[in-house]
Parts: structure tokens; C-alpha cells; sequence
């Protein structure tokens, strides 16, 4: 009985505070560490945001996404079920399906013709018997042990999660009542897609799960938030984490303050950012207009392993991570509206996604900042990085946008998924 893949990298490495308050670079550059995350997070007891059901809406509707690094088929049934299928042909291995969406009947693999229905299961052998009893496959060939792999499949108000793992909770129950509660509020009725962004980004999946929980760069990092004052980090927010500290939510409920509110005391003297010497040409970008009960502005919500739920004032998306290697990963965000949304709402909306993205004025520089990490990080594995802004110990709620405790609330549980003894040798 062999080792796992990437089991002995976890003893090349230390976390030498059982807080996670320092995370060996080695982490998130060791290649043999990101097999082992493929078998102990992505396939692992969690469950995967997969799509959204509005966009594969008729029986037949297909699209395709991967969990970890393994390509799957999301769609939707005849009878109008849900099935997520692992997007390997049974016979040799090939991508079944390799259009990125569609409507079928049937999913065939271009390389022999084997075709599978839409719940995975094998209906089609070509030449399975032969020709005139010559070649062909065994009598005793079974179609039924040969169907394309299946996970499990929950959904929460049109949001759809899978999980290859036989033990991994009901999806309430992962979830939890406070991140059930945003699941359910951004979905709170039917919704309607407006488009997709696709951004690939040089660097560690987990440094951009970092930067989802890290409140403390967004009032630093990005020129555009503290210039027209979106999130100032003086202004009322904070973050919200689950009782294993897996989930966390970013949130804010104004704007922040002004430069001159802030003043020299405020953090920002000596920056030269030049915060009030800037306006729009079209203030409206800004504007938000009030559509949930209560007062949040912003709030991305981390689901671990592989979402964010994005709300930027009225500008709604979904964030799925999809790892490619440990040197590079990919971000698919699905924008999207209410269907009872009028005109005016959906140009606010498509005006208002500008903010977000690869190119968004208040996030493009986050893969730069992943890259910059993941470049410097390349030497010196068994160094640290220091997570102590908002204090060691306990993950608990912030009420201040100056802490790295999500952070941390993500590394311990990722620990103890991959069976890393925190404040002892990995």
C-alpha cells in the first residue's frame, strides 16, 4: 500500500503556530502538495459550487466547469433532474464533451462513439458484439459498470454544489446557518445571467482564496476604492466566518468615509495617492440602489473551497476557482441579474461590472498581486508568511476591515482536511 500523492511533501513543512498565524511558502508552490489537495479538498468532504441552475434552465442543457482540476459535465435531465458527471469516457479516458456548453441528448466521445444519457449512465457501444462475430468486446461486457462518474448534487435556491464524497454533510449543514443565510439572500428570487468574465492568473489557487478573506489590502491595493472612497478602510465593515472558520463574509455597509474625515490620523497620510484630485466623468458607476433588507453595500462571500458570492453595490456575480496546476489557476465569473430586473437596473448592472474582473477598476490589481507573491515566493519554501493582523488565537467575527482572522479560519480547516498538525511538523 503505497502513499498518496504528495503525502511526504507535507513533512517538508512547518506551521509552526497552531493559529495558522504563519504559512510556509512551500505550500503553495509545491507541486506534489497540490496533488494531494486534488484527493483531500476538491475530492474531498466539501462541497464544490458547481453553476447555477438559470444557466442550464431545459432539459438537455449542459455546461462544462471542473472541480479541482477534474473536467465535469453539469446538466440538466430529461425528466429534469440534476447530474454533474466527471467528463472522462469510461473506454479510454477522453473528454466526452468538449463544447463549453449546448443542449444534447446524449453526450458521445469523438474517439470510439461511446455515448452516455444525461444522469452518466452507458447506452451506446459501437460494434460492442463485433462484425459477424469477430472482434468486439467480452460476452460478459456489463454496460451498467461502465457509466461515467457521478457526485452527489445539492442545490440551494438555484445555486448548484456537488461532492465526490460519499461523507461529506448535507449542504446545509456545511454551509451553516449565516453562509445558508447569503446563499439564500443573493438568490432570493430568479435570476437572470448577463455574461461571463474568464481570467487565468500565474500564481497558487490559495493565494487568491488569501486575498478573498484578507479586508486589509482592499483599502490599500486598490487606488480606485480609496480614491472615490468605496472601501476606505475607516469605513463600517468587517468579516463574518463559520464555526470551523472555513467560510467567510467581506462585508460593508457604506462607502467609507473622505480623505478629509480620515485626515493624517486616518492611515492614508504620506500614501501620494492624490485620494480627492480625481472625479467621474459618470458618478452613476458609483451609485447604489438600495434591493436587499439590509444595509450591505459590499459583501463577497468565501465559500472554501472554490466560490465567491459577489455583491459590489448593485453588481452580482459568482466567482468559481478552478486550479490548473500549482502555478496557475483560473477565475469564471457568472454576472448576473434578477429576471424581474427592468432596463435601467440591467444597463446599472452591465455599467457596474466594469468595477469587477480582470480589468475591474477595483480588483484588477488582485492577480497582480498573486503573481507577485507566487514570483517571490520561488526560493526559500520552508519561510513564512505572517498572518497576524487582527491578532493570533481564536477565529472569530471582525467588526473592523483591518484583519487577517479569515485568513487564518481558511488555513486551519485546510489543515485539518489535509491532516496537517498545526504548531508541530507538517
Amino acid at each position: 500500500m503505497t502513499a498518496p500523492a504528495g503525502a511526504d511533501a507535507l513533512s517538508r513543512y512547518t506551521f509552526p503556530a497552531a493559529d495558522c498565524s504563519r504559512i510556509p511558502y512551500g505550500m503553495y508552490r509545491d507541486p506534489d502538495v497540490f496533488e494531494l489537495e486534488q484527493e483531500r479538498i476538491f475530492r474531498g468532504p466539501i462541497w464544490n459550487y458547481l453553476a447555477l441552475e438559470a444557466e442550464i434552465p431545459d432539459p438537455g442543457d449542459y455546461r462544462l466547469i471542473a472541480v479541482g482540476d477534474t473536467p465535469v459535465i453539469v446538466n440538466r435531465a430529461r425528466d429534469g433532474s440534476l447530474h454533474a458527471l466527471v467528463n472522462r469516457c469510461s473506454h479510454r479516458g477522453a473528454e466526452v464533451q468538449r463544447n463549453l456548453h449546448g443542449n444534447t441528448k446524449v453526450h458521445t466521445c469523438c474517439y470510439h462513439q461511446w455515448s452516455f444519457d444525461l444522469t452518466g449512465k452507458l447506452i451506446g457501444v459501437p460494434f460492442q458484439k463485433g462484425i459477424k462475430g469477430v472482434g468486439g468486446l467480452p460476452a460478459d461486457f456489463d454496460k451498467a459498470c461502465h457509466n461515467l462518474q457521478r457526485l452527489r448534487v445539492e442545490t440551494m435556491n438555484g445555486a448548484i454544489f456537488g461532492t465526490f464524497c460519499d461523507e461529506t454533510p448535507p449542504l446545509e449543514d456545511y454551509l451553516g446557518p449565516v453562509f445558508s443565510h447569503q446563499v439564500r439572500r443573493l438568490f432570493h428570487k430568479p435570476v437572470r445571467v448577463l455574461g461571463y468574465q474568464r481570467q487565468r492568473i500565474f500564481g497558487n489557487w490559495k493565494l487568491y482564496t488569501d486575498n478573498l478573506r484578507d479586508p486589509n489590502h482592499g483599502g490599500l491595493l486598490h487606488m480606485f476604492q480609496i480614491t472615490f472612497g468605496i472601501a476606505r478602510l475607516s469605513g463600517t465593515g468587517g468579516a463574518r466566518v463559520d464555526a470551523d472558520g472555513k467560510h467567510n463574509l467581506s462585508w460593508a455597509s457604506q462607502g467609507g468615509r473622505t480623505a478629509q474625515e480620515d485626515g493624517a490620523e486616518g492611515g492614508y497620510a504620506g500614501t501620494d495617492r492624490g485620494d480627492m484630485n480625481i472625479r467621474l466623468k459618470d458618478p452613476s458607476l458609483l451609485r447604489y440602489h438600495k434591493e436587499f433588507p439590509d444595509d450591505l453595500t459590499l459583501a463577497v462571500t468565501s465559500l472554501f473551497a472554490n466560490a465567491a458570492l459577489q455583491q459590489i453595490g448593485n453588481t452580482l456575480a459568482v466567482r468559481q476557482l478552478r486550479p490548473r496546476s500549482a502555478d496557475e489557476f483560473e477565475i469564471v465569473s457568472t454576472f448576473f441579474g434578477y429576471e424581474d430586473d427592468d432596463e435601467a437596473m440591467t444597463r446599472h448592472r452591465l455599467r457596474k461590472a466594469n468595477l469587477a474582473g480582470p480589468a475591474g477598476l477595483v480588483s484588477m490589481e488582485d492577480g497582480e498581486a498573486v503573481e507577485l507573491v507566487h514570483r517571490a515566493i520561488v526560493r526559500d519554501m520552508d519561510k513564512h508568511s505572517i498572518v497576524e493582523f487582527g491578532g493570533r488565537g481564536p477565529v472569530v467575527d471582525q467588526e473592523n476591515l483591518i484583519s487577517d482572522v479569515p485568513m487564518r479560519g481558511f488555513w486551519i480547516y485546510y489543515c485539518k482536511l489535509m491532516g496537517i498538525r498545526a504548531g508541530e511538523t507538517a
